[in-house]
């Protein structure tokens, strides 16, 4: 089941579990839309891969499957991201 996280690990904008400017990459790492569109430009500054929105847990499933509340807070370093940046930023994520 995906962990719904409640804030972006880089800058720690809160994001509810209804939040659509929450965005995801495959290790389920979470980042606000405004950092991983902008600062990062859909490169994952942990594995390279790329972003998409996080889906909404429906309402009627939170009880059942509870969303997390345990915040992370990693900022990256951005003079050290963007040189990872700039090698994978031409590169489809499915040839990353």
């Amino acid at each position: 089941m995906l962990e719904i996280r409640p804030n972006c690990e880089h800058c720690s904008t809160s994001l509810s579990n209804t939040s659509t400017e929450a965005m995801i990459y495959s290790f389920e790492c979470t980042y606000c839309k405004k950092c991983a569109i902008t600062i990062f430009e859909n490169v994952c500054p942990t594995c390279a891969g790329n972003f998409t929105e996080r889906p909404i847990r429906p309402s009627n499933m939170i009880i059942k499957s509870p969303v997390s509340t345990r915040q992370i807070l990693k900022p990256k370093d951005i003079s050290i991201f963007n040189q990872l940046k700039e090698y994978f930023l031409h590169i489809s994520p499915e040839k990353r």
